[in-house]
């Protein structure tokens, strides 16, 4: 059974992204487009777009322009969107790198995306320095003052127009983990990033002029799209942070008069029970989106009770451009990630006989609609392995449909980790643990966590004889991984159970 959206069809728009994000720019001259939420620095419509243009202007008079990647490594700051769509501007394509990764991290997303240029800030310069060796990145430029080339070093004259590409040309690349290996580049076309703003609008139209307070990191496809390039065509205000803090958070709520915040679970948690909640103004505040994790509905309705608003949720995926799930103004039910946004239709799907399951019963959710990705960068096994022959995009998730329409996930078909909304791949942590000299085997499940929404943790079998502490072994993985990717706890054990094939019962490491 083929389930599609209770909201009318859209139509999505022959343009590109950039233009499409512009497109109040000039009547908006002089209103905020970005403003830094630590500094209060402001870029109005006017200068952002000629920021952009000028960005553009001096990538084409390098020669740099479609088919080639400029790569940005940086915390939220009202310079990203200049670099993301003054590379887009010039017909070229953004990867989006986590700031936190290793300098091993950093140099596979480079070579691997086929990055030339790279944009960071003084604080990750000594990583970005490690990571382009061996990759094609021929110069790094920096935000702020560095002693490496600023990034006003890449604008030139403005180029008034953009860069004549096709809307199925990839202008976005991020990476998403996968349940084996290092992570993969999504490829993402002007046409999905700009279908999916489409979509997304029917259910969270934006003012002219709302604030968006965006701490979600804009390298990650939620803070990307509906924070960043949602809020800027609908002519919104984006109030940047650089990383989360509670206290700034709740001030720059209070102070921008926020009526929709935009956040994972931990936030969710914060915003239910930590006592300095009570010492800010959120009479403003009409509603709270989570996303990026599940949001147990206890919790949701607890923060819901304290604040006096909607606390709902959505759901999507970076190989979604990402929103494929959200909850209307009004439609709010416990545990729900809502319902099918325009223009995309969904199936439940028996993951063992591939047949369609009814109302109420649960199996895998497909999704198929003009934001789903032409496929994984450099990987037609991935990709074929995701997106079958129809078109429909398989995600792992188990979950079920109810008469209504809402979805509702309550299990994943694929072994992926969630940590704070990332992320984490337990073969890639297993496979590292192994190279300890002192471990003979091991295997990482999550457990349940209300802050963090799961805790990567280790079973580990030492060798005969050896003798080495937890600490030990887990100070070894933080140093070759991203702190979201860090073994939280870790337990001795005697055995790993596997299957006859070799296949780590994970279950039954749950079971226990």
């Amino acid at each position: 059974m083929i389930h599609t959206s209770l909201l009318p069809e859209i139509t999505i728009p022959d343009t590109l992204l950039t233009p499409y994000v512009l497109q109040r720019a000039e009547r908006l001259a002089d209103t905020p487009a970005l403003v830094d939420g630590a500094t209060g620095r402001t870029l109005t419509y006017a200068e952002f777009a000629g920021a952009v243009k000028a960005m553009a202007g001096g990538l084409k008079a390098r020669g740099f322009g479609k088919g080639d990647v400029l790569a940005i490594m940086a915390p939220n700051v009202p310079e990203y969107a200049v670099a993301f769509h003054g590379t887009a501007w010039a017909g070229a394509t953004v990867t989006t790198i986590n700031p936190t990764y290793t300098a091993h991290e950093v140099q596979h997303q480079l070579k691997d995306s086929g990055a030339t240029l790279l944009v960071t800030v003084s604080m990750f310069l000594p990583i970005a320095k490690e990571a382009v060796e061996g990759t094609c990145v021929t110069e790094i430029f920096t935000i702020d003052p560095s002693d490496a080339s600023p990034m006003t070093a890449l604008m030139g004259e403005p180029l008034l127009e953009q860069v004549e590409v096709s809307p199925d040309d990839v202008v976005a690349l991020p990476y998403s983990s996968g349940t084996t290996g290092l992570s993969k580049g999504v490829m993402l076309t002007h046409r999905n990033l700009v279908a999916n703003l489409v979509q997304t609008t029917a259910v969270l139209a934006v003012d002219e002029g709302e604030t968006m307070l965006s701490f979600l990191p804009f390298f990650h496809i939620y803070g990307m799209q509906v924070l960043m390039n949602n809020a800027l065509a609908q002519g919104g205000k984006v109030v940047t942070m650089a990383r989360f803090d509670l206290e700034q958070f709740l001030q720059l709520a209070q102070d921008h008069h926020v009526k929709r915040a935009f956040v994972a679970p931990p936030i969710v948690l914060a915003l239910a029970k930590h006592p300095l909640v009570e010492k800010y103004d959120l009479s403003s505040l009409e509603s709270v989106f989570s996303g990026a994790a599940p949001l147990g509905a206890e919790l949701a309705e607890e923060a819901a009770a304290r604040l006096g608003c909607e606390v709902v949720q959505g759901y999507g995926m970076t190989e979604l451009s990402p929103v494929s799930h959200s909850t209307p103004k009004g439609m709010y039910k416990p545990g729900s990630i809502g319902i099918l946004i325009p223009s995309t239709e969904s199936r439940i799907v028996d993951p063992e006989t591939g047949k369609d399951l009814g109302l109420g019963e649960d199996g895998e959710i497909w999704v198929r609609g003009p934001q789903v990705m032409p496929g994984y960068l450099n990987n037609e096994k991935a990709t074929k392995d995701t997106i079958d022959d129809e078109g429909w995009l398989h995600t792992g998730d188990i979950g079920h449909v109810d008469a209504d329409g809402h979805f509702t996930i309550v299990d994943r078909l694929k072994e992926l980790i969630k940590f704070k909304g990332f992320q984490v791949p337990p073969a890639e942590l297993e496979a590292l643990l192994v190279t300890h000299p002192s471990v003979a085997d091991a295997a990482v499940i999550g457990i349940p966590d209300d802050e963090a929404g799961e805790l990567p943790k280790a079973f580990v079998v030492l060798k005969d004889g050896e003798n080495v502490s937890a600490d030990d072994i887990k100070q070894f993985v933080a140093a070759k991984v991203a702190t979201y990717k860090q073994v939280r706890l870790l337990e001795f054990v005697d055995a790993i159970p596997k299957s006859a094939s070799g296949k780590i019962l994970r279950r039954m490491l749950r079971d226990q």
